[in-house]
């Protein structure tokens, strides 16, 4: 098999002619490669870093949104940065045998794995919010890592069949041999995979992703107050008066908390559909005919519309939740450093759902919020005093004293 980095000139007399990209085009893939590939691969690092050494960060949508970084930092190392020398060297494969096999599966891998981690929290929204009472026993973190983990598994077993259906292959022309990382069998060959790839990890999460934020949309926007498990428990009693005004400011914070993340979840999977949308148009259109459009321009738009699909997620992380502008502003000690404070939970907040976890991780889903409405309540009251215990037992006690 060849492996050589260089092109050879050779005395054929076939009537191919082989010619390199043009300056320009040279010149435009490589700057934008870069810079799209550079902010991504920054972006999405920090995400798992925010996520991994922040402890109230590490809820169960986030975990599953680190499974997204990850997979698009496959999708940028793997298919992204070995553009660039495709672009160098005239589309001549530089990486050999070897790298076309490992190449080829890691960006499959990462693609798909990117489409099962938001197929993944569209689920996992849809049950914290329409269903909050099974949200307890279902979207917790052990959960969630069980499920990423299985997604990688299974992904992982699907890409292998691209360990047998890659190789390289020598393109000779009239004044140069080009060696290419291809496939063994023929393009008509592919189309079931093609096809089964196209329903599976695009048209099936999309239409799964409509109907289900629809519903969320419905609870979340149509509805006065969020849907939270604790409500139904306590519908039976009146409110004092004491604490109703309190009571009703923690669920108008908690609903537009839900709401925000919704939103951003929301235009991940909008960007995922858009984005991906010429490629996918094109391997469909291409598989009816009978010479393949592979314009050297439209197929860079492709490509660079994948690589800004896994670079943008950490720049709508920044620009819609406050939480992740946060933690990215503390690991880049771009703000003021303050030291983490025992939690301590104030009178008008002990009603909400508090699940900790024995192995001193982050508590689940719904614990997470309790940060939006303290916040909430220190911005909106700062007149107002609270009682606040720092053991949870004794707000408690003082919960049941009141009731």
């Amino acid at each position: 098999m060849e492996n050589s980095t260089l092109l050879k000139f050779t005395n054929g007399t076939l009537a191919t002619i082989w010619t390199d990209y043009s300056i320009e085009y040279k010149v435009a893939s490589i700057l934008l490669v870069i810079l799209i590939c550079g902010v991504g691969i920054i972006g999405n690092v920090m995400v798992i870093l925010v996520v991994l050494t922040t402890k109230h960060m590490r809820t169960p949508t986030n975990c599953y949104l680190v499974s997204l970084a990850v997979a698009d930092l496959m999708v940028l190392t793997a298919a992204g940065l070995p553009n660039i020398t495709e672009s160098l060297f005239g589309g001549h494969w530089v990486y050999g045998y070897a790298g076309c096999l490992s190449i080829t599966y890691l960006q499959y891998l990462g693609i798909n794995a990117s489409s099962c981690s938001i197929t993944a929290f569209t689920i996992e929204r849809y049950i914290a919010i329409c269903h909050p009472i099974k949200a307890q026993f279902m979207c917790t973190l052990s959960r969630a890592k069980k499920i990423i983990v299985l997604v990688w598994v299974l992904t992982s077993l699907y890409c292998v069949m691209w360990f047998y259906l890659s190789d390289t292959k020598e393109e000779v022309y009239e004044n140069a041999v080009l060696v290419t990382c291809a496939y063994k069998v023929s393009r008509n060959l592919y189309l079931p995979i093609y096809f089964t790839d196209y329903a599976v990890f695009y048209v099936i999460p999309l239409l799964l992703a409509t109907v289900l934020y629809g519903l969320i949309a419905r609870i979340l926007f149509l509805n006065p107050l969020p849907s939270d498990p604790t409500e139904s428990r306590r519908n039976w009693k009146k409110e004092s008066s004491v604490h109703g005004n309190s009571r009703t400011s923690s669920s108008s914070t908690t609903a537009a908390s839900r709401r925000q993340v919704t939103k951003m979840l929301a235009v991940v999977v909008i960007l995922f559909a858009v984005l991906w949308m010429p490629y996918r148009t094109l391997v469909v259109v291409n598989s009816f005919l009978e010479k393949a459009y592979l314009d050297t321009w439209f197929l860079l738009f492709c490509r660079l519309c994948i690589y800004l699909n896994s670079a943008i997620n950490p720049i709508i992380y920044n620009a819609m939740s406050q939480k992740f502008r946060a933690a990215f502003h503390k690991l880049c000690h771009c703000g003021p450093q303050r030291s983490e404070k025992p939690p301590t939970y104030s009178v008008a907040l002990t009603y909400s759902v508090i699940k900790e976890t024995s192995n001193g991780e982050s508590p689940d889903h719904y614990t997470t919020e309790l940060d939006d409405i303290h916040g909430a309540a220190e911005e909106l009251l700062p007149q107002r005093k609270k009682l606040s215990f720092k053991e949870s037992s004794l707000a408690c006690k003082d919960t049941l004293a009141s009731a």
